[in-house]
């Protein structure tokens, strides 16, 4: 596995836009650390973020790793590059001439993926950590740790989710062609979604209850929204009379869904790269 890894890093080492997208992922969740010091005028009132709760333990788990997981897309373009570059620069050709079976190609750029989710997961860990300790009202341990059920459902959608650029990459070969097909599949989604909404199921847990087992939405449902767990809101529904409560919580049956499409992009990639005269 080290021996494989090292061979994805040597090839990312020289390549700059890596570098760059890579800095920018783990460079831009450190702005969510000047909230804190921000005051927003809100219809007439005045609200200052780090008093509404955001960083406040075991919320902060839940806030920092839904927000962060939109920046996937940096890593998102290396993990794709890196698929393509394999053909543009014959890198790919080059490794099974010099004895890399095709399994063990496709086991490193897999490897790559779990090393790029679990340095994100480790940072987000880090940052609500520090975070968490600088602003939480609440810092006993067993509130500290609670909740940590976050990380392991944004780790294992950051999987997913490259597994799925991975098997892209390798199915158009251009990383271009990749990420345009990868939005037309989040637009399919969507349409879909209005159909079995409005023309089937007719009710939104219905609709769910299909939309689940699609990629795209799967991984998106291992982590819910949690800005309606926010005081402030849950007040102002409170006075309003509005139910706006949701089922926070991660799944097993939506982690195992996650799993099992990761299974398939992987053995996808495996089974389109074995087939292919190279």
């Amino acid at each position: 596995m080290l021996r494989l890894l090292n061979i994805e890093f040597h090839k990312l080492r020289y390549s700059k836009s890596t570098k760059v997208l890579t800095l920018i992922y783990f460079i831009l969740p450190l702005f969510i650390a000047l909230l804190a010091s921000i005051d927003f005028n809100f219809i007439g009132f005045n609200i200052h973020v780090a008093d509404q709760g955001i960083f406040n333990f075991p919320y902060i788990w839940h806030f920092n790793s839904f927000i962060i997981s939109y920046l996937k897309l940096f890593l998102a373009i290396v993990i794709v590059s890196m698929m393509s570059n394999e053909y543009s620069n014959r890198t790919l050709k080059q490794n099974l001439i010099d004895g890399m079976s095709k399994k063990e190609f496709i086991l490193s750029k897999f490897y790559t993926v779990l090393a790029f989710s679990a340095a994100s997961t480790v940072f987000v860990f880090l940052l609500s950590l520090i975070l968490g300790l600088s602003f939480s009202d609440y810092t006993e341990f067993s509130i500290i740790f609670s909740e940590l059920e976050f990380l392991l459902a944004y780790f294992i959608k950051l999987v997913g989710f490259f597994s799925f650029c991975m098997f892209l990459g390798i199915l158009v070969k251009r990383s271009a062609f990749a990420l345009g097909f990868l939005f037309v599949w989040w637009i399919i989604e969507k349409i879909v979604y209005l159909v079995v909404r409005f023309k089937i199921t007719h009710t939104e847990s219905g609709t769910d209850s299909v939309m689940q087992f699609f990629p795209l939405e799967a991984t998106y449902n291992l982590i819910k929204q949690p800005v309606t767990r926010l005081n402030f809101i849950q007040s102002a529904a409170n006075q309003l009379q509005t139910d706006i409560s949701t089922d926070y919580a991660v799944h097993w049956y939506s982690v195992l869904i996650v799993l099992v499409w990761t299974t398939i992009f992987v053995w996808g990639s495996y089974a389109l790269l074995k087939k292919r005269d190279l």
